[in-house]
């Protein structure tokens, strides 16, 4: 058979995926006009959940399932900016992990500005500025994000979803790696890569920046310099990639959350629910309070503190728990548990990413 007739068939299909995927996008603005006229939310990840299980499911190959995932991720990301255009704010400069997460959920072509803070992003989010934001939330190896945390205290939006990403390092510059005399990045990027470093470069000065981006911006204006940063940092300023997935550890992910408003969050059927209380300072509180969570068999896969910064010596507990304030189980639960604490406050319902 020719390779003419193949290209033919597979223009043939590709005629046919167009005209599917306009049909898909009518029905999508049908869904999105009644769910305007229900007042229901425009954004649903519980949906996008369950059309990547269907999908994985029924996928027969040969295509991987990640590369499936990564077509469908567009296709959805585009399909909901018809029915919803929405903008995001993010922790920045552009070409940061938080960057790549915005890119992981919204699509390429998000409406996606940064902002110099994690605070602002929250405020622009409040303001109406943007319609979610995009924040870290916990690495795996350096622990969870204590600024983050703190704006769920002060602000009264929702988690609307999760993202998780593999932190891959890479050594960028414009300079050849033996001509590397000075290495820019973040505090934990140069941490994480310490043994690289030492091995491969044990003589280059390092400096600490507020973001791998700004390192990079800098390794692409200083010859002999080079930066710790990510694949899409060197894509935007222009660098090469000297140093491949430099990590020490492969085992590396930064946990990401998107914020916003959430009205009746929906069911994916594979949830998480985070939530935060504080409770008396006194002993036991904090036992009797998550002693709700066992009475009904309720996984909890995250607990974090931070002090009150009211009184001192009090805290308000953050836990992630698995299940959805729709289920029974948890919704008995946590109503118990608002009984056992001072106050407690849903963060979000939202579809587990992994």
């Amino acid at each position: 058979m020719s390779i003419e007739h193949e290209r033919a068939a597979i223009d043939k299909i590709d005629d046919q995926i167009l005209a599917l995927l306009n049909e898909r996008a009518k029905l999508a603005l049908t869904i999105s006009r009644e769910k305007r006229r229900r007042a229901s939310a425009q954004f649903s990840p519980a949906r996008e959940r369950q059309i990547f299980d269907r999908l994985i499911a029924a996928n027969a190959g040969p295509l991987p399932a990640e590369g499936l995932l990564s077509i469908y991720r567009e296709i959805i990301a585009v399909h909901r900016q018809l029915e919803l255009p929405a903008s995001i704010a993010y922790l920045g400069p552009a070409g940061t992990f938080t960057h790549m997460a915005v890119l992981r959920k919204f699509g390429a072509r998000a409406d996606a500005s940064p902002a110099e803070s994690i605070a602002d992003v929250f405020n622009q989010v409040e303001k109406g500025s943007a319609t979610f934001g995009v924040v870290p939330m916990e690495n795996s190896t350096e622990g969870v994000i204590n600024d983050t945390l703190d704006m769920f205290v002060e602000s009264a939006l929702d988690i609307c979803a999760e993202i998780y990403l593999d932190i891959d390092h890479y050594l960028v510059s414009r300079s050849a790696i033996e001509e590397v005399t000075r290495i820019y990045s973040m505090r934990q990027p140069l941490a994480q890569c310490r043994v690289w470093v030492k091995t491969n470069l044990p003589r280059a000065e390092l400096q600490e920046m507020a973001s791998t981006a700004r390192a990079a911006q800098l390794a692409a204006q200083e010859p002999g310099s080079a930066a710790i940063a990510t694949k899409l940092a060197a894509s935007l300023y222009d660098l090469n990639l000297i140093g491949e997935k430099i990590q020490d550890s492969p085992h590396n992910r930064t946990r990401f959350l998107v914020v916003g408003r959430a009205p009746q969050p929906e069911r994916s059927g594979h949830d998480k629910t985070s939530i935060m209380f504080s409770v008396r300072h006194e002993a036991g509180a904090l036992y009797r309070a998550l002693a709700v969570l066992d009475k009904y068999d309720i996984n909890m896969t995250m607990i974090e503190s931070r002090p009150t910064k009211k009184t001192p010596w009090e805290y308000i507990f953050f836990v992630d728990i698995q299940g959805h304030i729709a289920d029974p189980p948890v919704a008995e639960a946590l109503e118990h548990l608002r009984g056992a604490t001072l106050f407690m406050r849903m963060l979000g319902s939202y579809p587990e990413a992994e």
